[in-house]
């Protein structure tokens, strides 16, 4: 009796990648198409809906291949790496649940939510995963290459500065709408005398219908974690600096192996979740009332699909080497 090889996948690699590649396409089309909001709207209630399931079925869906690989004694670069990445899609997945609870559910838009704690342990254990991996394959790399990883490093630094030290919602500059003209009275007696601008869009107006539906204590607890936010903030920004600096160690460390294929997109998915960050922390500084679900929040969703698919390739190639290995034997 045929005996199935220990290891071997009952889904074929091919069949994961096409469908992690649709996944990928469906969500960018998603976006192109509805993430622009309608004049004097905004975006529709089931967008938001949307893009959270759009975002979590990647997330859960990378970390059951990562978890998969952990599983595995097959897995050639060590059980331990996928361990630690399969927590961190896990980690953002059940982030992503508070926060749509907060959001949709509850109507919140707190400064931190317990979704956030969630979002850092995904940069620890991601950043914790690439790190073995880039350990375990003890380093020769040549002093383009150090410099290269260093300059990486010292531009994310730079664009973190400027994040950081971006001016106040207060000292921000306020400007009239566009083809109305702005005049500001040289004396406060002259005051009587300035233009009256045209009334506020109805869409910046308090809707009635808004019912807030939030418990009290989630309200106390926004109001107990508000202190936090700085030391959050800053903690998002070191972990996104930290996992771009791994992602290129690990594209110089596995270029040209048997394995390289798996660990670019490992460092491709990284890369996409340092640029949607780095979007978002950009729009919540400089862009006013800022909606979530912009198009380049699309990233997010590439970055799960692509752990996703350097966790199956993994395992593809592990699987094949260790059985060709036994025949061979």
């Amino acid at each position: 009796m045929n005996k199935k090889p220990s290891g071997e996948s009952f889904l074929p690699v091919q069949a994961i990648v096409l469908a992690l590649t649709a996944w990928a396409i469906i969500a960018l089309l998603f976006f192109l198409l509805f993430s622009v909001p309608l004049p004097g709207q905004g975006r529709p209630s089931w967008y938001g809906i949307a893009t959270y399931i759009l975002e979590n079925v990647a997330f859960l869906g990378a970390a059951l291949l990562c978890f998969r690989n952990w599983r595995s004694s097959l897995i050639v670069s060590g059980r331990t790496v996928w361990l630690a990445i399969g927590l961190g899609m896990l980690s953002y997945f059940i982030a992503n649940l508070l926060l749509a609870q907060w959001e949709l559910g509850w109507g919140q838009s707190p400064d931190l939510s317990p979704g956030d704690f969630f979002f850092i342990l995904t940069y620890v254990f991601l950043g914790g995963g690439m790190l073995i991996a880039v350990i375990s394959r003890r380093l020769n790399l040549a002093l383009w290459q150090w410099g290269a990883i260093l300059g990486i490093a010292v531009a994310g630094i730079a664009l973190a500065y400027v994040l950081l030290s971006a001016p106040e919602e207060g000292e921000l500059p306020v400007t009239a709408p566009l083809g109305v003209e702005q005049t500001v009275p040289a004396d406060p007696a002259t005051a009587s005398n300035t233009p009256i601008l045209p009334d506020a869009a109805p869409e910046s107006l308090p809707d009635p219908s808004a019912v807030d539906t939030a418990p009290e204590w989630v309200t106390e607890l926004a109001t107990n974690l508000e202190p936090l936010a700085d030391i959050v903030t800053l903690a998002y920004i070191i972990g996104d600096i930290f996992l771009v600096v791994m992602a290129t160690t690990l594209l110089l460390a596995f270029w040209g192996g048997r394995f390289s294929l798996s660990w670019r997109f490992i460092a491709a998915a990284a890369f996409s979740l340092y640029l949607a960050d780095i979007w978002f922390f950009y729009a919540l500084t400089y862009i006013d009332d800022y909606e979530t679900g912009a198009l380049p929040e699309v990233f997010f969703i590439f970055s799960a699909i692509l752990f996703g698919i350097g966790a199956a390739l993994e395992y593809d190639l592990s699987t094949r080497s260790r059985r060709g290995g036994r025949r061979r034997g």
